[in-house]
């Protein structure tokens, strides 16, 4: 999964700029930290604080220069290094070897041929770098005793990475020497680059992994300089911007969940040799053996000898493989559009609607989507399914869009989505045409090329969801001048509902929700045009994550007996 650094490596402290004052360096991260930490700003805003911000950490970066630990050579030398540390530790390693695959970088060759849904590749826990390893290491006695990296695995990963990276007799070297020494997340895009965005449904995001970074490294040096259970840590003396930089990025594109050791809980991980595998369509192949405690993973496809091996990332949008593992995935099946709302709780039946969800099941993180945008409920449906003839039975089929709560409810949710869409569309800086023109220019930079590839995306869905709104509206519309009947449901259709494609049988802007809050937002299918699911926007809380879960593993695949089912 990396690719070959393009930066010239350079000894730790050389090209340093003149001395910095513990006090003066001091001052100027204060100010980060209380400018990251004040009240977000009013709509429209955004922008202006993520320049004050970025203005603020270069001064930090100049100030810095030369800091930092770099190794030697290039990442392409430590490979053999890692390959025997993986062989020795017990890992599997006679099925590929390290390979560079230009545009895509390093990756795993196929040393043989392996069929499909093979076993191929096992890394032990010795191996991973996970929140436990961290607790045992030169961070535990801080961890014990920091609530933000008690309650942020990613960023404990982060410390314990860095930490790792400044000691020479780390059992880690072999992995950390192979790491990239940079990345193509946002956060090593430059502001001009960053401005592509703007009007983009992704922006914001973007702004706010830096505005947490920023915030994460200005509390973390105070942290490491000020307290006593960091006296020893090999952070000390050097903890640059650049450093967490890099350290958050090298987790946000490799971190994924794994069981603990006696398979209570779930813990975040890094995956030696296996993080290398880059991402194509298909299934998930990855699970951990508890019995045998390790990762495993099977092949996703045939392969022949000399092929590249790739896994499944998820089931990721664009902007989600932008953000958090610095590239843009073409022919993305996966793809949609956050939709962000406004949402009150004061609404006049907003009590009653909530009452009808809790019925149904569906979390509370959920509700007061739906009840904006989703099933516009009269007061007199809302009764029905509280109070009505089998009304236990007809909660049921909120969980699926074939039945309706009536013609109207279906017109107007439809004609929210064709309205909001087309809305939104105004509100980029350039055209479709526009930015398909800029991506001829041989001499895009690759950050502006993805972010340029990002944009136009995100329009071509609006554009798709717009016309599916319409489509779907005017159907409806037809249903209800018809006097066409709701479809009838009968006790039979629950098994049937129960059994069906979970998916599928979600109501539109059910699927693949994930801790949504209030005032938070929905997304639209590449394809289809339809509400997907969303995922929780950044606030401003300092224990706030840039995290996210890598790649192409399943904490449901965790298996005692058979490794990856």
């Amino acid at each position: 999964m990396g690719k070959k650094s393009r930066v010239k490596t350079q000894k730790s402290g050389s090209g340093a700029s003149a001395v910095v004052s513990p006090k003066e360096m001091m001052n100027l991260v204060s100010e980060l930290l209380q400018k990251c930490s004040s009240a977000a700003p009013s709509a429209g805003k955004e922008w202006e604080e993520y320049i004050q911000i970025r203005a603020l950490v270069e001064k930090i970066r100049k100030k810095q220069k030369g800091m930092s630990v770099v190794f030697e050579g290039s990442r392409e030398d430590y490979f053999s290094d890692l390959m025997c540390w993986a062989q020795y530790s017990g890992a599997s390693c006679d099925s590929f070897t390290v390979a560079n695959f230009g545009k895509e970088g390093y990756g795993l060759r196929a040393t043989r041929e392996i069929k499909a849904e093979e076993l191929f590749l096992w890394i032990p826990r010795k191996m991973l770098m996970t929140v436990e390893s961290a607790q045992n290491s030169v961070l535990g006695p801080l961890y014990s005793q920091d609530r933000i990296l008690q309650a942020m695995g990613n960023v404990t990963l982060a410390l314990h990475l860095l930490c790792e990276r400044a000691i020479p007799s780390s059992p880690w070297q072999p992995y950390i020497r192979t790491l990239p020494q940079d990345y193509d997340t946002p956060l090593y895009y430059q502001q001009d680059e960053v401005r592509h965005l703007l009007g983009t449904q992704a922006v914001q995001d973007v702004l706010s992994q830096y505005k947490n970074t920023a915030r994460q490294y200005a509390y973390f040096y105070k942290l490491i300089q000020t307290h006593p259970a960091a006296s020893k840590l090999p952070l000390k003396d050097s903890f640059t911007f650049d450093d967490y930089r890099w350290a958050v990025s090298s987790v946000m594109t490799r971190q994924n969940q794994i069981p603990t050791e006696d398979g209570s809980r779930v813990t975040l991980a890094l995956i030696p040799l296996w993080d290398m595998c880059n991402h194509t369509s298909g299934l998930i192949t990855t699970g951990y053996n508890l019995e045998d405690d390790r990762c495993e993973c099977v092949a996703l496809q045939d392969y022949k000898e000399n092929e590249q091996i790739y896994i499944f990332y998820g089931t990721r949008s664009n902007a989600e493989f932008v953000i958090h593992n610095g590239f843009f995935f073409q022919d993305n099946a996966h793809d949609r559009v956050k939709i962000k709302l406004g949402i009150s709780k004061s609404e006049r039946l907003y009590a009653m609607k909530a009452e009808v969800l809790a019925r149904a099941g569906i979390p509370a993180y959920v509700k007061v989507l739906l009840c904006q945008c989703g099933r516009s409920f009269t007061s007199e449906e809302l009764k029905d399914y509280l109070l009505g003839e089998r009304a236990i039975n007809k909660i049921f089929t909120l969980g699926n869009s074939e039945f309706p709560v009536s013609w109207e409810n279906e017109i107007k949710l439809w004609t929210f989505l064709e309205t909001r869409a087309a809305l939104l569309l105004k509100t980029y800086k350039t055209t479709s045409e526009e930015d398909r023109s800029m991506l001829e220019k041989p001499d895009l930079s690759l950050h502006s090329r993805v972010a340029i590839q990002l944009r136009l995306a995100e329009k071509q869905i609006l554009e798709k969801a717009s016309a599916s709104g319409r489509a779907k509206r005017l159907h409806f519309q037809k249903k209800l001048e018809e006097g066409a009947p709701l479809p009838r449901y009968e006790e039979s259709d629950i098994a049937l509902l129960e059994n069906a494609d979970s998916d599928a049988k979600l109501p539109i802007i059910l699927r693949k929700l994930e801790e949504v809050e209030e005032g938070q937002e929905i997304q639209v299918d590449e394809h289809s045009g339809l509400l997907n699911g969303g995922k929780a926007v950044y606030g401003t809380d300092i224990r706030e994550s840039w995290g996210h879960r890598r790649t192409g593993s399943s904490t449901s695949r965790w298996t005692k007996k058979d490794g990856v089912r």
